[in-house]
């Protein structure tokens, strides 16, 4: 007794074909035209596309940062996934300086216990490899590995915090490449942005705006072209996180024509939001779209477009990390430092996509699917379990409604924000169904916006090291 999927136009990253497809447990058992429903509950999608289950493979749940923690955990975050068609997330665990890589797999695996209702895996956020010549943090790699770990974000940024220099970030590099793992860079130079931060501060320039200015465009280029140099010494493939510009894109097209292992993501909030429209500077309502890198000018956006449409952008994520306005985002009035970095777009990621990139036509169905779920399931070490509609692969599935009117609002929004980036927004596309490994666990169409599965049902995805689907 399986589920067959009937009548829809099943969409891979290559191709569309009218396709039925069946699952028997938590697996896709067969896909192909006509096949046999006898003892099998049937699910009609006419008219729906039938797609391999979102990955985000760039969200921070859970996590403290600026004297508060983001307020989506493993349920509340993983819900607003699944309603809006993701079924798998990539979160990050982030190591303290002076503790182990250990000590922040254990704090965020407790994070996520009995709480995570799809399916997560995690990068490691490396900010120490311990005393002398660091060769304690480096075994730790091998640890982290044998644990399913196969990412190492490292960051350019947040001096003090978080940033690491480039002697370490090139250790981490070379010991990543020994082990066929993926660097992950928030790439953007901190040294130089806090210099820009204080003179801004110390000229009374304190409104939220002025964190979008205070982060300029060629701080984050000259990072990305010094992290994709320093993993091509180390013989390292490199992921850049939330590429946001165009100047920071030619230093990444420049380095791969040149043989470098460099791929990159931008986010929804970089092809969609900009200064002009969100950031002009002139309230305080401003707060909710700070976040980093920082909205750019819209003359960015067009470039970050044909990018992801030539493929020197491999995927769009999120870098969901939301805080509330009245109480969290409120801790930097008056002094933008203090207004923690992030926004909410778990949940709202396929629509945007789907409505400006598809319907807009600049980008295919095919490419849509590639980009959100098929490249990062290949490039994250999953592609033998998620990201494509094959036979025994787990059943992820997510049934598409091209036609469906959605308005994005925060009133109805399942993610733990009282704002939303997108507040109004009208919208078409949207998940009629999701499956998540075979279980029905949203039905948009007969219970809109609710969460069917059972909190706590969500696994950790263990992930192959491929250095980014270089190996």
């Amino acid at each position: 007794m399986g589920t067959l999927i009937q009548n829809g136009t099943v969409v891979g990253s290559d191709r569309s074909q009218l396709l039925d497809v069946l699952i028997e447990g938590e697996k896709i058992a067969k896909v192909g035209p006509g096949l046999d429903t006898a003892g099998h509950t049937v699910v009609d999608a006419t008219g729906l596309l039938v797609m391999p289950g979102g990955i985000d493979v760039h969200t921070h749940l859970d996590m403290p940062f600026g004297g508060t923690t983001s307020a989506d955990d493993y349920t509340t975050g993983t819900q607003a996934a699944a309603v809006g068609g993701t079924t798998t997330v990539i979160d990050f665990a982030l190591q303290s300086q002076g503790h182990t890589m250990k000590e922040a797999l254990a704090t965020w695996l407790k994070k996520s216990d009995n709480k995570a209702c799809v399916d997560f895996s995690l990068h490691m956020a490396v900010t120490d490899l311990g005393p002398g010549d660091g060769s304690q943090g480096l075994r730790e790699m091998e640890e982290m590995l044998a644990a399913g770990i196969s990412s190492f974000k490292l960051f350019m940024a947040y001096p003090g915090v978080l940033m690491i220099d480039d002697g370490l970030m090139f250790k981490v590099m070379q010991k990543a490449a020994a082990l066929n793992a993926l660097c992950c860079i928030h790439a953007e130079n901190g040294s130089a942005i806090d210099i820009v931060v204080a003179q801004m501060i110390a000229e009374g320039k304190t409104a939220p705006h002025y964190h979008a200015l205070s982060r300029s465009p060629k701080a984050e280029a000259e990072a990305t072209h010094r992290a994709i140099a320093l993993a091509d010494m180390a013989g390292a493939a490199v992921y850049i996180v939330h590429l946001s510009n165009e100047y920071a894109l030619d230093e990444l097209k420049f380095m791969q024509a040149r043989g470098a292992k460099a791929l990159a993501e931008t986010c929804t909030q970089y092809l969609v939001l900009s200064l002009e429209d969100q950031m002009p500077g002139k309230s305080w309502e401003e707060a909710k779209f700070v976040f980093t890198p920082p909205l750019r000018e819209k003359r960015h956006q067009a470039p970050l477009w044909k990018a992801l449409v030539e493929g020197s952008l491999s995927v769009v994520s999120t870098d969901h990390c939301p805080f509330r306005f009245a109480d969290q985002k409120e801790l930097g009035r008056g002094n933008f430092t203090k207004i923690p970095n992030g926004g909410p777009g778990i949940e709202n990621r396929l629509q945007i996509l789907w409505h400006f990139g598809v319907n807009a036509g600049r980008i295919t169905q095919e490419k849509f699917v590639e980009l959100c779920c098929t490249a990062p399931a290949r490039i994250f070490g999953m592609g033998k379990q998620k990201g494509t509609i094959a036979p025994g692969l787990d059943a992820d599935i997510l049934l598409w409604d091209p036609k469906a009117e959605y308005t994005i609002s925060a009133a109805t929004q399942c993610m733990a924000t009282d704002y939303s980036m997108f507040e109004g927004w009208k919208v078409q596309g949207n998940a009629a169904k999701v499956f998540s490994r075979g279980e029905l666990v949203v039905d948009n169409t007969a219970q809109p916006g609710k969460f069917l599965g059972a909190t706590g049902r969500g696994r950790f995805v263990r992930r192959e090291a491929n250095a980014g689907g270089f190996a």
